[in-house]
């Protein structure tokens, strides 16, 4: 059994400054997870490398005009950037981490999964490798190129492997009721349901970005937990809560357990 592992790009990038690195959050993190000593694979999100340029060409709507190519490549050239200092930072570590570029092994149809090709993470976790990858544009079957979030991944991974349990490590506390940079009276939910879950991924409150935000994370932790993997949802920015969370261990966060629907 493995697990699977999502570092928000709101932990380790600032958001507010195009393509900079939190690099003692990410360099504590990749120390977290190697003392955890378990099989992973991680999957990273672009943050301030990747959102900026996408939302400046608008690469979220597909192929719209010509200009869009160049932002589709400097979009991929930036976040490759933040995924070899991802790779740095986790070998450093002690952790012998490769890259798979999602362009590699998937196809988006209208921004759906249309094909997955798992056998690149299964043939590195054999050689005792960690496979890591990154959100993404991505070649969409219908709309020329699309966005692959990290959330999406996380979901497709999960199919794939049926992980121990889907670690999401972001930059609140958990899942809220409501957005709490905006709702005083937003509530941190411990152990939701499903139906909760749903509830906060509608609410017009929740965070939005070119990715989904909030509303895209919220459905994709439902999406696994309905295959009946536990996913537990912690604040990146607090030490041990990321290493607790691999190992099992209870800690102030989010569980959702798994039901099969």
């Amino acid at each position: 059994m493995m697990i699977l592992v999502k570092l928000g790009g709101s932990v380790i990038t600032d958001k507010n400054k195009q393509n900079t690195v939190r690099r003692r959050v990410l360099n504590r993190l990749s120390k977290e997870i190697e003392e955890a000593e378990k099989r992973v694979i991680i999957v990273h999100g672009a943050g301030s490398f990747g959102h900026i340029s996408a939302e400046h060409y608008a690469l979220n709507k597909g192929y719209v005009d010509g200009e869009q190519k160049k932002g589709f490549a400097l979009t991929h050239q930036s976040v490759r950037l933040l995924n070899n200092i991802v790779l740095e930072s986790l070998i450093k570590a002690g952790i012998p981490a490769i890259s798979l570029p999602p362009l590699s092994f998937l196809r988006l149809k209208n921004k759906k999964l249309s094909y997955f090709d798992g056998s690149w993470f299964k043939d590195a976790l054999k050689l005792g490798l960690t496979p890591v990858t990154f959100g993404d544009v991505v070649i969409d079957r219908k709309m020329g190129f699309s966005i692959c979030s990290g959330d999406l991944l996380m979901v497709a991974l999960s199919a794939e492997f049926k992980p121990e349990r889907a670690v999401f490590v972001i930059d609140e506390e958990g899942v809220y009721s409501a957005n709490p940079k905006l709702e005083k009276t937003a509530k941190l939910l411990k152990n939701p349901s499903l139906d909760e879950l749903k509830q906060v991924a509608t609410s017009s409150n929740s965070y939005a970005d070119v990715t989904g935000g909030m509303m895209g994370k919220v459905d994709s932790i439902s999406n696994i937990a309905a295959m009946g993997i536990d996913v537990w949802v912690v604040n990146g920015n607090k030490r041990d809560r990321t290493y607790r969370a691999l190992i099992g261990k209870k800690t102030k966060g989010t569980i959702v357990k798994g039901v099969k629907t």
